[in-house]
């Protein structure tokens, strides 16, 4: 142990000495914390509606009230005034508006003979959020026009009321445990994999091989140096990403011991991986050809950034596999829901699985030789 231990010295004191390290493992999985979680998952404001009346009429003027209405408390969308349907055309394909209400002739007629007129919405459908936002403001705005003056004392529709269990989440607090697997595994891949290499093609491991220290020796201090600083990235990241996005009641003692589990099964999980991949591996171009392709197999599957039940079928068979999915999972439920660790056990037990697994090919590929 004391060999395997000299090893962990070692790379730590190297981890130490280099600050470029230090700041890809610990910063900029913050940064990305803080720009992505403000730039995803906030209220559609401000979108630029042309409006065009071609009525003129007095209900028309009520939905020009309404959609000013609209403009000046919940911003989802600024009204313009057009007076030519096709110069509002012309801006919104042009990318000046991002949508067109057009109040059709004789809309005041039709709507007080109940002829049921249509209001058309012209929307630049390759923004799906701005056009989604825009048209659930619009079918709100329009169910309020359809809305009794005096509702029946007895309305005989059915209602829904929604109960929110857990309070509002903003994005920056969905996307923190995604950003804590995502500092652990820079560090694993830079802090681990890539010096591991970096080692290999310096010739530092012939020093090795001439020394007693075993194979078993070699893998154990490989892989506790890695997870020891995955372990100060996660943890930092997870202190420092709490705070910033606001998560109540974080500072529990119980709950910080049952977050930290959740770092260190991660770290080894990661680390492990890492050192499977990079065993046979000798080439210190390939690791950093391929930290890519990693970062998106992994990281963007897990439901770090969209829920997977919005993916296909055959990306969620994948993110199944992935041991980011358990470890975002793991986290975002004792972040986000403040429950026990009974409700992560499934996740435990896949990083669990995950570590032994990848331990164990390592240590069968693993050659302590030259």
């Amino acid at each position: 142990m004391m060999r395997a231990f000299a090893l962990v010295e070692r790379d730590m004191r190297k981890f130490r000495r280099s600050p470029a390290l230090i700041f890809a493992s610990l910063v900029l999985p913050l940064v990305q914390l803080i720009i992505l979680g403000n730039a995803f998952g906030g209220n559609i404001k401000n979108v630029s509606l042309g409006v065009v009346n071609l009525d003129r009429g007095p209900e028309s003027v009520d939905v020009l009230e309404r959609v000013r209405a609209v403009g000046a408390n919940a911003r989802t969308f600024l009204p313009t005034d057009y007076a030519d349907e096709a110069a509002a055309i012309s801006d919104l394909r042009n990318g000046v508006l991002g949508g067109v209400l057009i109040i059709p002739r004789h809309y005041s007629r039709d709507l007080l003979d109940r002829r049921h007129p249509r209001l058309a919405l012209i929307t630049d459908n390759t923004d799906r959020s701005v056009a989604g936002a825009v048209q659930s403001q619009m079918a709100d705005l329009v169910a309020s026009i359809n809305a009794p003056e005096v509702p029946p004392r007895e309305p005989q529709q059915a209602a829904l009321d929604v109960v929110e269990v857990y309070p509002y989440i903003d994005y920056i607090k969905y996307l923190l445990p995604g950003s804590v697997t995502l500092a652990i595994f820079v560090t694993a891949m830079i802090g681990g994999g890539m010096l591991f290499i970096d080692d290999k093609s310096r010739g530092l491991h012939e020093g090795y091989m001439v020394t007693p220290i075993t194979k078993w020796e070699l893998i154990l201090g490989f892989n506790l140096s890695g997870v020891i600083k995955a372990v100060l990235a996660g943890e930092t990241v997870l202190v420092l990403g709490a705070v910033v996005a606001g998560v109540p009641n974080f500072f529990q003692p119980m709950r910080l011991l049952e977050l930290t589990l959740m770092v260190v099964l991660t770290s080894v999980a990661l680390i492990g991986m890492m050192f499977f991949i990079m065993a046979r591996i000798s080439d210190p171009l390939l690791p950093r050809a391929i930290f890519g392709v990693l970062n998106t197999l992994l990281f963007f599957p897990s439901g770090a950034v969209y829920p997977i039940a919005g993916f296909p079928r055959w990306l969620r068979w994948m993110s199944e596999g992935d041991p980011f999915t358990y470890a975002v999972h793991g986290f975002r439920t004792l972040l986000l829901k403040d429950v026990g660790i009974t409700a992560i056990s499934t996740d435990v037990f896949a990083l669990v699985v995950t570590s032994v697994v990848v331990l164990s090919g390592a240590t069968l590929l693993f050659r302590r030789t030259l």
